[in-house]
């Protein structure tokens, strides 16, 4: 057994936490990239706390799905303004574009040159600038994560920048910056957060310093997702949700991820689903197919999923058919779509299996799934 631990340098976590981001970011920086969701002023004290600081700051709005050209646009404002320093405050795709900066900003060259799959994936040489993650979701965990998403219209996929350099310097996360959220958004973003756990918990990369994030994130989600659905100002829920965001961050930098994903990254690229919706539809079919293939192939992750269904049903008698259920009644009270909303049809499903199959994120799945069984999850959620 190997593996190793990699982790955000420091975790500033608890109601009011981001009252000090102002000084966090005053003793690493003074010239500050801002960057924030579409509606800048949405989190009006962060952005005057770090003005009271003293520093000079220049903002970069992003209110869609980061694409390759505002990578290489927002990298250009910050090196136009000599910016030394990144602030990111909102959801995963805000953090993702932080990430992104901070390293384009002490590495040359295009972003393509960085990214993988359409790019050349080159490896860092340098160390990125300081980046502050601030977010105001609570489901991808991109605060404590080494990737960065980004969307590339010319060739209709999503693809990543990644380096284990590009773990943010400090993670602030703040659960009460997460109570307006709306409904919809902490549905997403919470079925991301349980995906996270869940695969990185069966993973192939599964290893002991992973798994209590793991046990805890899954438990903390399973009581607490659709009581932060119900009630946005549920102070509880909403804590133990961007818990289960933060730790389900730190499973997938260090454990990776599965078939879900795999799927997701293909879906979201070809149909633009909804990042967490997607993964709250295919959670219930892969993990039912991963352990039908589990028990007839006789390998010991079996045990892994009737641990993940106790955690997940509170019973500790639950059997791994047991959290097939529980998730499909998950996706039943949180009234998800289906997947042939979004225009999934049969005759898309060789292309998108066969996409999948290439993707990083599959290869962590825990069992070997071929293209006929990925079908049948797809025909599942149509």
């Amino acid at each position: 057994m190997s593996f190793e631990l990699l982790l955000p340098t420091r975790v500033v976590f608890g109601a009011g936490a981001s009252a000090a981001l102002g000084s966090v970011v005053a003793s690493l920086g003074r010239d500050a990239l801002i960057v924030t969701g579409g509606l800048p002023r949405r989190n009006p004290s962060l952005l005057d706390g770090l003005a009271a600081s003293g520093l000079s700051t220049t903002t970069v709005a992003i209110g869609h799905e980061p694409t390759v050209a505002d990578l290489r646009g927002a990298a250009g404002l910050a090196r136009d303004a000599g910016c030394n320093i990144v602030v990111s405050i909102g959801g995963g795709s805000v953090l993702d574009v932080g990430k992104a900066v901070s390293a384009l900003l002490t590495n040359d060259g295009d972003v393509t040159d960085y990214l993988e799959v359409i790019g050349r994936g080159r490896d860092l040489a340098n160390t990125p600038v300081p980046h502050i993650a601030v977010p105001t979701t609570a489901g991808t965990g991109s605060e404590a994560t080494k990737n960065a998403v980004v969307l590339s219209k010319e060739h209709g996929v999503k693809v990543s920048m990644r380096s284990p350099l590009m773990v943010p310097t400090v993670a602030v996360v703040d659960p009460t910056l997460t109570h307006s959220m709306p409904r919809s958004v902490t549905v997403s973003s919470g079925l991301d957060a349980l995906t996270h756990l869940l695969e990185s918990y069966v993973s192939l990369k599964a290893n002991p310093l992973v798994d209590p994030y793991c046990e805890d994130g899954i438990t903390r989600a399973a009581r607490s997702l659709r009581r932060a659905a119900d009630d946005g100002n549920d102070a509880q829920a909403r804590l133990d949700m961007s818990l289960a965001s933060l730790f389900g961050g730190i499973a997938l930098a260090n454990a990776g991820l599965g078939a879900v994903h795999g799927l997701v990254g293909v879906l979201g690229g070809r149909l633009h689903v909804p990042h967490g919706l997607a993964c709250g539809c295919l959670l219930a079919p892969v993990f039912a197919a991963n352990v039908a293939t589990a028990r007839s192939a006789g390998t010991p992750v079996l045990q892994r999923y009737e641990s993940a269904a106790r955690l997940l049903t509170g019973d500790s008698d639950a059997t791994a058919h047991d959290g097939v259920v529980w998730l499909g009644e998950l996706a039943g009270s949180l009234e998800l779509p289906r997947l042939g909303d979004y225009g999934l049809k049969p005759d898309l499903y060789a292309d998108i299996c066969a996409d999948a199959a290439r993707s990083s994120s599959m290869k962590g799945n825990p069992v070997q799934l071929d293209a006929s069984d990925l079908e049948g999850i797809l025909a599942q959620v149509v």
